[in-house]
């Protein structure tokens, strides 16, 4: 990476302390009515208090809840113009067209791809496949690939994971007479571009009862649509769309959409079947993870998707969809190894630029008046610039945007706070940007280096606008109040079951309060802190990660209250991390 030439931000830049927040404690339960779900359920305690405070309040809802049958999928023809795509696409398998997938060079749009054209093949068809490169083609699909795809004779094109905002490539393909099926998850412009078909949940027009799919849950949608009309038994079309659920689940934990309702349903089932897995390159990726049994969400999240999101980081998403699609176990496993290569030198492009960013905010502290952060750089790797506005906002709990620049073009991604729109926000200034695109929570942009420091102004003013004082405190929200005695394996187990855990479904926080600490607290690789803590007769240890500062804030406290979660271990059953800890006090309210 070379050296950045950074604009020093004029937003002022750090307001960290892990002390500085805001706890709110669960709200009182009906203990009876809690006693005879777990009694039904045969659930500890605390795990009925848990699910009964998720909205769970009797067995036949949390039954429905904790075993998810992939039988109650949606209809996919719910979806509006399925139909349409579902009739284009078998009359091109008839006559034989040539059909091109257009992805994206993330974990959404390489999966989306891989599945759309295995579905395709299944019906007697070898699609070709399309996937732009990061730096060189941007984001989406350009109208230079439609006509380098009318070059090569394709009839027809189906995007995954893109497409919505598309406008220019698809006029320029109906000039061509390329036909466009847009298979999308992103939030649309006010006008849809002139495709035959356009599959999105988030359409304004559309009532398909989840909107909340990723881009390949969408294409999944379309895959289950087209074999639906091939009249093979349930129990084939079940074991097909399962062995789909593998890689689309892996996609919906990557691209932090709910995990709930539909989305459970694909994650729960996709997640336990990567216990058994036919197709070389996932299983490769598996094995080259060094993952120990059947990974969870959070070691999808944190060491599966981003082995696959590295080559269209660092390199090209090529690779990753070769990966999924050969047969040849040898290569399979070459280019796994690849993108665990990739993946440590983006490690090293996102530290650098994370590094170089809080050291500017060491200079110049963020204040309160600080409602939103952009950041920008000359040799920032663009394809880290998501990874590290994530940062950013977890350190500075507001919206972050991080943007490279090279010859005068920036370019980057946004993070927001669940109460920041942050697409909206980018429509509010669209004049600025050569284009941009995304979600409530994150959002891709282009826009020229003279307009980043109005841009920055006025990101800023549109945040300081909407955002209060406490939507920017950080907030410890506890699930449950527990004893440490009541912390065993069966809880752990019931944990399992509620898991996969994401967006509307977190992860567990438990707080326990008043637990003395027995020795003070422990440094651990110069920036993580161990605590051993006490209460009655059970001691046990808990991590806490990036929480070295803490260690000498906490040394002299007698007993603090600490938030944490049950994980698991790397060698087996679980471990206690801590999220938060505080010196104890006395609490009367229920949120201090």
């Amino acid at each position: 990476m070379t050296k950045s030439k950074t604009k020093e931000p004029k937003a002022s830049a750090a307001i960290t302390p892990k002390t500085d927040s805001r706890w709110v404690f669960p709200q009182p339960v009906d203990e009876d009515a809690v006693a005879a779900l777990a009694g039904q359920l045969r659930l500890p305690s605390v795990a009925a208090r848990i699910l009964w405070s998720r909205g769970f309040r009797n067995a036949t809802s949390a039954s429905a809840f904790l075993n998810p049958r992939i039988e109650d999928l949606h209809d996919p023809f719910l979806l509006r113009d399925m139909d349409i795509a579902v009739a284009r696409l078998r009359t091109a398998i008839a006559q034989n067209e040539a059909i091109e997938i257009h992805g994206d060079y993330d974990v959404d749009g390489v999966t989306s791809t891989v599945v759309l054209k295995k579905a395709l093949e299944l019906l007697g068809l070898d699609a070709g496949w399309h996937i732009p490169h990061r730096l060189r083609d941007g984001y989406g699909m350009q109208p230079a690939a439609i006509e380098e795809a009318a070059a090569r004779g394709v009839k027809l094109i189906v995007s995954v994971d893109n497409g919505i905002r598309a406008g220019a490539a698809i006029k320029r393909a109906g000039e061509l007479g390329i036909d466009v099926i847009v298979t999308d998850h992103h939030l649309p412009e006010t006008d849809l571009p002139p495709a035959l078909a356009i599959i999105n949940p988030n359409r304004t027009d559309c009532t398909y009862p989840n909107p909340n799919l990723c881009g390949a849950g969408v294409a999944f949608k379309l895959a289950h649509a087209l074999l639906l009309g091939v009249g093979w038994p349930e129990a084939r079309l079940f074991r097909i769309l399962e062995s789909f659920l593998k890689l689309v689940a892996i996609a919906t934990v990557a691209d932090i959409v709910p995990l709930t309702g539909e989305n459970r349903i694909i994650v729960k089932h996709g997640l336990s079947g990567l216990g058994d897995v036919r197709n070389p390159g996932l299983r490769a990726l598996l094995r080259e993870s060094g993952l120990k049994g059947i990974p969870n969400a959070t070691e999808v999240g944190f060491r599966i998707a981003p082995a696959i999101n590295a080559s269209g980081r660092m390199d090209s998403a090529g690779q990753a969809v070769r990966m999924f699609l050969t047969a040849d176990e040898e290569e399979a496993t070459q280019i796994a190894r690849e993108l665990f290569v990739l993946n440590k030198e983006r490690q090293t492009a996102e530290r650098a630029v994370v590094s170089e960013i809080f050291e500017l905010c060491a200079q110049t502290p963020v204040t309160a008046d600080d409602a939103a952060l952009v950041f920008w750089g000359e040799g920032w790797h663009r394809g880290v610039a998501g990874i590290v506005a994530s940062r950013v906002v977890e350190k500075f709990h507001r919206p972050a945007i991080v943007l490279g620049v090279e010859n005068g073009v920036a370019q980057g991604s946004g993070r927001s706070l669940g109460s920041f729109h942050l697409l909206d926000a980018l429509e509010s200034m669209r004049e600025l940007f050569t284009k941009f695109g995304g979600h409530s929570h994150a959002a891709g942009l282009t826009l020229p280096e003279a307009a980043l420091e109005k841009f920055r102004t006025r990101l800023r003013a549109w945040a300081a606008a909407r955002l209060t004082p406490e939507d920017r405190q950080r907030v410890v929200a506890v699930d449950a109040l527990v004893h440490l005695h009541e912390l065993d394996d069966p809880l752990w187990l019931a944990l399992e079951q509620i898991a996969p855990f994401g967006m509307d479904n977190p992860k567990v926080l438990f707080a326990a309060r008043n637990v003395a600490l027995a020795g003070p607290p422990q440094v651990w690789k110069e920036k993580h802190m161990r605590l051993i803590v006490k209460q009655g007769t059970r001691t046990l240890l808990l991590k806490g990660w990036g929480m070295a500062e803490l260690a000498e804030e906490l040394r002299d406290a007698k007993a603090v209250d600490i938030a944490f979660e049950m994980e698991r271990g790397w060698t087996g059953g679980w471990d206690l991390i801590a999220r938060a800890c505080r010196a104890s006090a006395t609490v009367a309210n229920a949120a201090v």
